[in-house]
């Protein structure tokens, strides 16, 4: 009987915690609770253990209700044959997506798996699935959802995977914000002699329908870290100023990289009068940063870079644009998620890679590319807690559900902010990345 070759790295973050709380490994994780089923955390207020567990959760988030027990209670054998019998059973009746970010035991029934601009594709390209499966956070079932033929339901396996990001800029502040922004600008709605308005909205995807539908309202666009630049470009082309907002670290990357100076881009707290910033700095800036932030991608540091180059002499260190200036200054290269999965993949020597981003894509593309050395920059076990909620057993009991012809956990958006949001989903996809 031949042998099974198996990959260098075992691609599970959940196996590794496991081995870290049972002593079995010498690495370390941020949280120890992150062995634990995500069941446990569902009815608190928090965004669970992880990356995220120390940002304060936004009043009134989605919580998930209690998960069987013969769920919650099952080996990870069990949820596997589980999902698998229900998904042979539903056939083309569903489509499951996953993100990059997900954990291999999900991952690995996803249909599609990809970032966001990707997955927002294929949510669009699947019309005649009866329901999508959107195995992420709450943000991405709801594009999948503005996206999605009306007959088609959307899914989120744990109504608990938000994400803390997307929280740091809700509708009322981006409301008063465009006010104080009028006060100090005029109209924004009159464009001048140009014909470029004053400030064109720009929104990451990692932002809410609400704020999706502000930006539609207001001539604005979303953009993902893929293709950040062209939809920079895009606005450059219809206003002297953006409102990038809520990442403020995908704004500053990009917009320098095309040649924006670091002093017209005023921070805009939403927490502070004008944003903190004084009046001449907004009238005079060209990119409008909103100050948040993603938690896994703030963990990485430039001491993490100087001490991969010490150790691994002609590293290649690459980053998402999520982390901060310095941190995609160090290194060799930064990207998004799918930039960073084709750079390695293109790669025709064997390479040492230095990753910074979140560790479930890590460890995978370690496990998928044994020619190379790939490891994570921060050495601290530590997904990122939203999207590691979703475990298999919501996987094997939404898709069971289904089975037994009922629809759990359907995310929807209401018409009133579905038709703008739409709108600048649409133009995001046709600004397709350079």
């Amino acid at each position: 009987m031949p042998t099974l070759s198996l990959p260098a790295v075992d691609p599970s973050v959940d196996h590794a915690i496991q081995a870290i709380v049972a002593g079995a490994s010498e690495d370390a994780t941020c949280t120890t609770d992150l062995a634990a089923g995500p069941w446990n955390f569902d009815t608190r207020p928090g965004y669970g253990p992880g990356s995220s567990m120390g940002d304060v959760i936004r009043v009134g988030a989605p919580r998930q209700g209690e998960l069987p027990a013969e769920y919650r209670e099952a080996g990870e054998d069990e949820l596997d044959a589980r999902i698998r019998a229900a998904r042979a059973t539903l056939g083309d009746r569903v489509v499951i997506l996953g993100h990059f970010y997900q954990r291999e035991e999900v991952v690995r029934h996803a249909d599609y798996v990809g970032d966001s601009f990707q997955l927002a594709g294929a949510a669009k390209g699947r019309p005649e699935a009866e329901a999508i499966v959107f195995c992420g956070v709450h943000f991405m079932a709801e594009t999948a959802d503005l996206l999605s033929g009306p007959d088609q339901a959307v899914i989120l396996p744990n109504l608990a995977a938000g994400c803390s990001m997307a929280d740091m800029a809700n509708i009322d502040e981006v409301e008063d914000c465009w006010e104080q922004l009028a006060d100090v600008l005029g109209p924004l709605d009159v464009p001048d002699a140009d014909g470029l308005l004053p400030v064109i909205p720009v929104t990451y995807m990692n932002s809410s329908a609400a704020i999706k539908g502000f930006v539609g309202r207001h001539g604005g666009i979303v953009c993902t870290s893929s293709n950040a630049a062209t939809v920079l470009e895009w606005a450059f082309q219809r206003g002297r100023r953006v409102l990038f907002f809520p990442d403020q670290h995908l704004g500053r990357n990009t917009a320098k990289a095309m040649g924006v100076p670091l002093e017209r881009m005023p921070m805009w707290n939403p927490r502070r009068p004008l944003g903190g910033a004084s009046a001449e700095q907004l009238r005079d800036g060209q990119v409008i940063l909103w100050h948040g932030f993603c938690s896994v991608h703030r963990r990485f540091t430039v001491d993490q870079i100087d001490k991969a180059r010490a150790e691994h002499p002609g590293v290649r260190v690459i980053v998402h644009p999520e982390c901060p200036m310095e941190v995609v200054d160090a290194a060799d290269e930064a990207g998004s998620t799918d930039y960073i999965r084709r750079a390695i993949e293109a790669a025709t020597e064997p390479t040492v890679f230095a990753i910074g981003t979140e560790i479930n894509l890590v460890r995978r593309l370690a496990a998928q590319h044994p020619q190379h050395e790939i490891f994570c920059l921060d050495p601290v076990v530590c997904p990122c807690s939203t999207m590691y909620r979703i475990h298999p057993g919501y996987l094997a009991w939404v898709l069971e559900e289904l089975v037994a012809g009922r629809t759990p956990n359907r995310i929807r958006v209401t018409d009133d902010v579905a038709e703008p949001a739409r709108a600048a989903l649409e133009r995001m996809l046709a600004a397709k990345p350079r």
